[in-house]
């Protein structure tokens, strides 16, 4: 009688547990990629896809977890089941998809820019002996490696903010990254660099990362997103952290 009455409690705790787990969507992001997911002041997790995610879980009646992961293991950490979802910037690619599922976009593919010191110039069409700074295991290191990296030295980080570092402390010649990134961190540099030479588009939109059988959880978050977007509530949140983008709401 016992061991049954232990069982039974611990299948009752094992549902309820279950059921918990149900209702919150574990959402991981690096937290090192300003404007999309940073550190505030007060070191909590902020920005566009914390915004963001906070509202599609109201959406879909879920309470948002949000957590902090390494960049180069956020794809493995989600495929384990340390999470759900993945919010962090991330271009859907066909690369990925082997891998993971998308959502559909949340926001439209931005053009990659080149950041350097004030005042240097050169000639990108035939970029030669020059260290180009990447984030690793992002679509524009996977660029600088084929179209830049038989006559120049690419140069991989862990974090996007130690490439920008490292440009300002002269020890790489120019960084590759997301646009809005690029200009989060000229913007914030005191005049120290700018942007330089030509857009760049890698990659397509950027999507929610998930594991290929969750297919329900597909659905629910799309539909959320598809709200957002008609409702214009999508629009307003890109607008708090992105200039000139292009708006998802049918004017």
């Amino acid at each position: 009688m016992t061991k049954k009455w232990l069982l039974s409690v611990a299948l009752g705790a094992a549902l309820v547990s279950g059921s918990a787990f149900a209702d919150t969507l574990r959402i991981g992001t690096e937290g090192a990629y300003p404007p999309y997911n940073f550190i505030n002041d007060d070191g909590k997790l902020a920005g566009f896809e914390v915004d963001l995610g906070n509202e599609i879980c109201k959406r879909v009646d879920m309470t948002c977890e949000f957590v902090q992961n390494e960049w180069d293991s956020i794809i493995p950490n989600l495929i384990a089941g340390n999470y759900d979802a993945i919010m962090a910037g991330m271009s859907i690619t066909e690369e990925r998809q082997k891998s993971i599922a998308f959502s559909d976009e949340y926001k439209p593919v931005d053009a990659s820019l080149y950041a350097a010191a004030k005042g240097d110039t050169f000639d990108f069409d035939k970029l030669e002996g020059k260290s180009v700074g990447v984030q690793g295991a992002t679509i524009q290191a996977a660029f600088a490696e084929e179209k830049l990296g038989e006559n120049n030295t690419i140069k991989s980080y862990e974090k996007p903010d130690q490439s920008i570092a490292d440009l300002a402390a002269g020890n790489v010649d120019m960084v590759l990254a997301d646009g809005e990134f690029i200009r989060t961190a000229t913007g914030g540099s005191n005049g120290m660099l700018e942007v330089v030479g030509p857009e760049e588009m890698i990659g397509g939109g950027i999507g929610i990362g998930l594991r290929q059988d969750d297919e329900k959880l597909a659905e629910k978050l799309n539909a959320a997103l598809a709200d957002m977007k008609a409702d214009g509530t999508l629009d307003e949140v890109m607008s708090k952290y992105f200039k000139d983008v292009k708006p998802y709401k049918a004017d």
